[in-house]
């Protein structure tokens, strides 16, 4: 699993518009498919209504979901509160036992139009969550763009087959399957004619694309494709993969296609071999750090992200080092960190626990290591020239995934070449040199 650990935190998205709010926790995936229920929403005719996408990632990220339920609830009583995602999915008995709450439904439900119909919602069943692991699809949805964004994601595949003893996230999205590579081209075609000059390819497992699909071609193809039928997409941006799934076409197309965005968000999750065999991940450090160097071989001004787990149950001060020494092995630029928490149902919450002031305390050091990490990277930077989308006023976001605060305005949404001048806090200073689209 990769894609629902890219929001550590669980911090929640809001994005308001007519009579529909949706709050998102979690991952890119989860975005994409708040964008999904929007539409379905206005489409059904929903009124005054707020729609809670949750995140099973993390106990704490359940937690924030509950609170702002009973937040949403208290301050505006008459607002009807629907909740789904992956912790409705998992667990959808304890949002029903919450008083504010007053539909639950599944992650498949929540891409059906009907599902959204108002005429339809009256009369409907307060808890519509069916069985996860009997879909077979991926359901088609063309999405003109995330609002707000200047980029916008295309899915192309939900689900996993791998089961690490600490992620309950199989059971949110069930088995690993794929959009086929047409509807794919064909979406990413669509947000290019809609303005969009970046595209992120996002998934639960995203490296397993295509096995589920004739022929199982490989996410390198996948890429490939893209780019060959959609000349005027100006970036295309990858999302958390798993580094041992790296087909070699995809090697090839991050090596060989300057559209392919110089930045890798891995998920490696720990750095010493025990606790990577306990979490059964299906590598081991010196897989990750041979794959960072050869990536940085062929491919210099790339830049690398990962999530790491601090205090996972039996982990010693000495493995625990193997992971903070992982940061600089792999030259890491961008290091989420996770303080360990069991989620009921997984192996690895029967396993010996570590006391909670070890895992924070270990956690805290995790995030020093990320934050000088960070600052490497940002000095690596300065003096050089980069292409960069912007997302907001005064605010762009380098190919490389570097924060960049602009020195003089530029419009939302415009992709250009940026001269970086300085560093600000944990972001880059540059000056936009021109436009790129």
């Amino acid at each position: 699993m990769t894609a629902s650990v890219e929001n550590p935190e669980a911090s929640a998205d809001t994005a308001e518009r007519d009579d529909v709010e949706i709050v998102t926790f979690g991952c890119r995936l989860n975005a994409w498919e708040s964008e999904v229920m929007r539409d379905h929403a206005k489409a059904g005719g929903m009124t005054d209504t707020v729609i809670v996408n949750t995140c099973a990632v993390t106990n704490e990220a359940v937690r924030q979901a509950r609170q702002t339920i009973r937040r949403i609830k208290r301050d505006r009583p008459d607002t009807e509160v629907i909740v789904t995602g992956c912790a409705a999915q998992i667990d959808p008995d304890e949002f029903a036992r919450m008083p504010e709450v007053g539909r639950i439904i599944g992650n498949a439900e929540k891409l059906k139009p009907e599902t959204f119909n108002a005429k339809a919602v009256s009369g409907g069943d307060r808890v519509e969550v069916g069985d996860i692991m009997a879909v077979r699809e991926v359901a088609s949805h063309l999405v003109d763009g995330l609002d707000g964004r200047a980029r916008a994601y295309v899915q192309v595949q939900t689900g996993c087959d791998h089961r690490c003893t600490f992620c309950i996230i199989p059971y949110g999205r069930g088995n690993a399957r794929s959009a086929p590579a047409g509807e794919v081209v064909d979406q990413v075609r669509r947000l290019v004619e809609t303005g969009h000059s970046e595209v992120v390819l996002t998934g639960v497992d995203m490296t397993s694309w295509g096995q589920d699909l004739p022929g199982t071609p490989q996410l390198g193809r996948l890429v490939r494709a893209i780019l060959k039928h959609v000349p005027e997409l100006q970036r295309l941006r990858l999302s958390s993969i798993d580094a041992i799934e790296i087909d070699d076409d995809l090697f090839r197309a991050i090596a060989e296609e300057e559209r392919l965005c110089p930045y890798m968000h891995l998920s490696l999750q720990a750095g010493d071999d025990m606790i990577l065999k306990r979490m059964k991940r299906r590598h081991l450090r010196d897989d990750a750090i041979a794959l960072a160097r050869k990536l940085k071989a062929v491919r210099p001004d790339i830049a690398f992200g990962a999530d790491l787990i601090a205090g996972f149950p039996t982990e010693t001060e000495a493995m625990f080092e193997n992971s903070l020494k992982l940061v600089d092995e792999c030259e890491l630029s961008y290091v989420h960190v996770f303080p360990y928490s069991p989620r009921p149902g997984t192996p690895a919450a029967r396993m010996p626990q570590l006391d909670r002031g070890v895992i924070k305390d270990r956690a805290a050091r995790l995030r020093t290591k990320s934050k000088d990490a960070l600052a490497r990277h940002l000095k690596s930077r300065v003096g050089v020239e980069m292409a960069a989308i912007v997302e907001k006023p005064g605010f762009a976001r380098g190919d490389d995934f570097s924060p960049i605060a602009l020195e003089a305005p530029a419009r939302p949404g415009a992709f250009i070449k940026v001269k970086i001048t300085g560093i600000d806090g944990d972001r880059l200073t540059g000056q936009a040199l021109e436009a790129l689209s």
